[in-house]
């Protein structure tokens, strides 16, 4: 509807209010008679005087109601009950008296009837009846307005906020609904717009970060294959080198593949984990696994270790062994001190516990450590990317275990449990 047209109509409505109310409230006082009219009654009266009884009242054009009374007060005739029948009740209304004579005898008196009370009664009633229809069709007609602004205006906003909500919480699927007649309907049909290109846009993001993930682990496994090649072959030549300078050198080679193959390993885990295909396949086995595993990990023949206490555990043995290696590698890139493996049975776990003798890291860190990509301060100038323990915490949790890390006086403990089913 048009704001032009709402204006007028009000102003319409404003002065057809206003004139009935001035039409209502002027002034009301009785019909006046004029003297011809109670000349005519009073004569009318004085030749019908002796048969008054049985004679009617005579009637005027003018509609005026009277009572006749002799000259003793007493009531002859009126034109209709309810009228005043006596002189203090007529003065008392305000009635016209007149005597009525006949050759100069006054005979009786003629009391014409002010009607102004009722008059004001009758016109206060219709001004209350048209007072209430005014109420009545402007409540009618606000309800009305309020219903349509509340459909048309209101609505549709209420659910562009729902809409809106929907979207920033990532509810993509969820369309905006709009009435045909609404008047927002190319501006509803814009946001509608954007949504299904915020779904396209999330889903080609979805694909690109798919494929890249993608590439990375396929990178990743293909560089392990030459990476492998090297380590071998620095292998052979150290066996069959007699020169200890080139054997040296030949171990530098090897520990440098070792570190480029963990680099390798983590960022490849890594990329698996988030797409969800780093798979941990927990079984039953005896706790004496971890002798092999242990000593498979110190390269540098520098752990010494307690009895293993039997038992059985739940693990998968690939991804323990990927654990243990990233422990026993921060601690000799990091420390660079023996290490101490103890084993204990606490409760529903075998706990492991490496300490080794280094510097550590500060109490402030240690809740960070496991986070991805982090790396603590004492990590300046050596080589990794933060996600070994990130990848070690998550495959321990995945075997129903955990890696929890301490600081001792004397050095840093990192401790695996493994569950016992």
């Amino acid at each position: 509807m048009n704001i032009k047209k709402i204006i007028i109509y009000i102003i319409i409505f404003l002065f057809i209010f206003n004139g009935v109310i001035i039409y209502s409230l002027q002034d009301r006082n009785q019909l006046k008679l004029n003297v011809v009219e109670i000349n005519d009654i009073t004569q009318t009266l004085v030749n019908q005087w002796e048969e008054l009884d049985n004679n009617n009242l005579p009637k005027f054009q003018y509609g005026s109601d009277y009572v006749v009374v002799d000259n003793n007060g007493k009531l002859i005739k009126a034109t209709r009950r309810g009228l005043n029948e006596d002189i203090n009740s007529a003065i008392s209304n305000k009635d016209t008296i007149v005597d009525i004579k006949s050759d100069n005898k006054v005979l009786g008196k003629l009391i014409i009837y002010n009607n102004t009370s009722e008059l004001w009664q009758s016109y206060r009633n219709s001004l209350i009846i048209f007072t209430i229809s005014i109420i009545t069709l402007t409540a009618i007609l606000s309800i009305s307005y309020v219903i349509y602004i509340d459909k048309f205006i209101f609505r549709p906003f209420r659910m562009l906020q729902n809409f809106a909500r929907h979207v920033a919480e990532g509810n993509l699927d969820i369309p905006l609904e709009m009435d045909k007649g609404n008047l927002f309907g190319a501006f509803t049909e814009s946001f509608d717009l954007m949504r299904v290109e915020l779904g396209k846009a999330r889903e080609y993001e979805r694909i690109a970060n798919q494929s890249k993930k993608e590439l990375v682990a396929s990178l990743s496994h293909d560089i392990k294959t030459p990476v492998s090649s090297i380590k071998a072959v620095s292998e052979v030549l150290y066996t069959k080198s007699n020169n200890e300078n080139e054997k040296n050198q030949l171990e530098i080679i090897n520990a440098k593949a070792d570190q480029i193959n963990n680099l390798i390993t983590n960022m490849f885990n890594a990329t698996l984990e988030e797409m969800h295909e780093l798979n941990v396949n927990a079984t039953e086995c005896s706790s004496e696994i971890l002798l092999g595993l242990i000593k498979n990990a110190d390269y540098n023949n520098q752990i010494t270790m307690t009895k293993i206490p039997e038992c059985i555990i739940l693990a998968d043995v690939l991804r323990l062994s990927q654990v243990i290696d990233n422990v026993v590698n921060n601690s000799y890139k990091y420390a660079g001190t023996s290490i101490d493996v103890v084993m204990q049975i606490k409760e529903d776990y075998l706990e492991v516990t490496f300490k080794d003798f280094g510097l550590g890291v500060s109490d402030d860190e240690l809740p960070l450590l496991f986070n991805k990509y982090y790396r603590a301060k004492n990590s300046s100038g050596k080589s990794g990317a933060g996600l070994g323990l990130y990848i070690s915490k998550y495959l321990m949790n995945k075997m129903s275990g955990d890696i929890n890390c301490q600081k001792s006086d004397n050095g840093f403990i990192v401790i695996l449990k493994i569950f016992i089913p």
